[in-house]
């Protein structure tokens, strides 16, 4: 089995867009790199533990009247409730 090939003189295109493919290529790689080096100290890093949250409950005369605090920041108002 024979094959024709056209034959064209003068520059060819190819090599330029497999210089962009090589660099293309080589920038994915290197960033692959960084990404799992940056995963892995992110995945081996000890967790420090969270405290407790602090929570407060406020029905009294001259408080906001069923105000809910979390860790000294208002969240919300249960209303209807008068003590937990």
């Amino acid at each position: 089995m024979s094959s024709l090939k056209e034959l064209r003189w003068g520059k060819d295109p190819a090599p330029v867009a497999d210089a962009r493919r090589r660099l293309g290529a080589a920038l994915l790689q290197r960033a692959s790199a960084l990404l799992a080096r940056l995963a892995s100290g992110l995945a081996s890093a000890p967790l420090e533990p969270r405290p407790e949250p602090y929570v407060e409950f406020h029905a009294e005369a001259g408080a906001p009247e069923g105000a809910l605090y979390v860790d000294g920041r208002l969240v919300g108002w249960l209303s209807g409730v008068s003590r937990l």
